[in-house]
């Protein structure tokens, strides 16, 4: 019997943190971000958040905010997890005003023109009910495909369904949303400790997932079967959220975006008015993580 070749293998794109500039160190290796590329409003083509989980005392709230309103865009997606409507029901109604500011400051981009597309997730499942329908200018739907200024079309979608733990066992799920909500607040006073000593954001949930292997091969899995998903839709490459993990990489020509999360990593995906896809981590030290570069013609893959 002939064995197969071996599958090429996924290509994460190299790291960049502001290109172009020679930014001074922190003494613990993090970058600064330059003044002059905190210079506000930042303009974005398209913006990508999710996972941002209002409703949970553990939704970096402040960030967000921050981040909205350092920001301007044509196109804002909401991927799902917005509102974290399974934590609020199991502990009634938690509601801070940093986050009806978020969704105050959401609603007013939509007022003031720009185009804002709501994908439900799992914890914000019964907004889907609501599918196909516009709510104060909020478009709202199942699944959506956007077009990039370079002309590659990305298929944007939670990512839930393709997660064998929640459509299969919903009380593993729930039961791990609980375990996650007492790390991350663990995570809470580890930083308030951090924030005392002077030391920037860190993300205890996301430290534990790089060093477990179980861990690790899930979200290759969850990575794998998107991709094959944006095969079978023949779309270039999708935008998704649901596992917390911040990532672009490439597999054969077909590109994987997960805008990650505003609990522990606070990262939001962005498109330049160029078509350049970029992963930004917006916490106490604002940088680029993770960057497409720019398509040179119509229709080329991400090399």
């Amino acid at each position: 019997m002939t064995s197969s070749p071996e599958p090429e293998p996924q290509q994460r794109h190299e790291t960049v943190t502001n290109p172009g500039y020679d930014a001074p160190q922190m003494g613990n290796g993090d970058t600064i971000m330059p003044d002059v590329e905190m210079l506000r409003p930042l303009r974005y083509r398209s913006v990508f958040i999710s996972d941002t989980h209002l409703g949970f005392s553990g939704a970096q709230a402040e960030f967000l905010l921050d981040f909205l309103q350092s920001i301007e865009c044509d196109t804002l997606y909401l991927v799902g997890d917005i509102l974290d409507i399974w934590e609020m029901r199991r502990r009634r109604f938690n509601w801070p005003d940093s986050h009806n500011a978020v969704v105050q400051t959401i609603l007013e981009r939509a007022r003031q023109g720009t185009r804002v597309v709501y994908i439900p997730g799992n914890h914000d499942e019964m907004m889907r009910d609501y599918a196909g329908m516009s709510i104060e200018g909020i478009s709202i739907k199942l699944r959506d495909t956007h077009e990039c200024a370079d002309g590659r079309r990305l298929l944007v979608l939670h990512g839930d369904e393709f997660d064998t733990v929640v459509q299969y066992s919903r009380l593993v799920a729930v039961l791990g949303s609980r375990m996650y909500a007492w790390l991350i607040r663990a995570n809470h006073w580890v930083n308030r400790v951090r924030q005392a000593l002077n030391r920037p954001y860190w993300s205890l949930a996301a430290h534990l997932k790089q060093r477990t292997k179980n861990v690790m091969r899930y979200i290759a899995s969850y990575e794998e079967a998107l991709l094959h998903e944006a095969r079978e839709a023949g779309v270039d490459g999708l935008v998704c959220g649901h596992i917390h993990h911040a990532e672009i990489l490439d597999q054969q020509g077909v590109l994987y975006c997960n805008d990650g999360d505003w609990v522990e990593s606070c990262t939001a995906l962005v498109e330049s008015h160029a078509g350049e896809l970029s992963l930004l981590r917006w916490s106490e030290v604002r940088e680029t993580l993770k960057s497409t570069g720019q398509a040179p013609a119509r229709q080329q893959h991400v090399a």
